[in-house]
């Protein structure tokens, strides 16, 4: 089962302040302080590749926009402990977003199933929502992707 949390303020990806966690990666592939290499595999269990779970997150698609939350920059970061259980820092657009449960399920669906039984063995988002998204956290891909849609961004 899931875990989601509310925090009221998370340091950003990065950010010196941050608390070390093994493994921890940020999107733009800035390993945090003590960072480990998440694709080594430790007593027995193999961990999911950080760069795999962010391509698989593309199938996660924001219910409104239909644009996928990697490209919309909602993901902040990824980390996988040593039982493969991914926790994913991401935001919404708008803290009174009421779609968690669906981005939830989409989240679930693309990390933990397919051939093989998926990528991880289970998910966590830890909800946040500082720093707050905002547009400049969209990759050129989603704002290619938002002005077909016939958004100006």
């Amino acid at each position: 089962m899931s875990e989601n949390t509310a925090t009221a303020a998370t340091p950003e990806a990065g950010d010196a302040t941050a608390a070390p966690q093994t493994d921890a990666v940020t999107t733009d592939g800035a390993a945090t302080p003590g960072a480990g290499d998440a694709a080594t595999p430790t007593a027995g269990v193999s961990k999911a590749m950080i760069a795999d779970i962010e391509e698989a997150m593309k199938d996660v698609v924001d219910p409104e926009l239909g644009i996928n939350v990697v490209d919309l920059g909602l993901v902040y970061g990824v980390h996988v402990d040593d039982e493969n259980v991914a926790t994913l820092d991401m935001t919404l657009t708008s803290a009174a977003c009421p779609l968690t449960d669906v981005i939830e399920d989409q989240t679930r669906q693309a990390l933990t199933t397919g051939p093989g039984g998926g990528l991880v063995n289970d998910i966590r988002i830890n909800w946040v929502w500082l720093p707050p998204w905002g547009p400049d956290k969209i990759t050129d891909e989603g704002r290619d992707q938002l002005r077909s849609l016939g958004f100006n961004v």
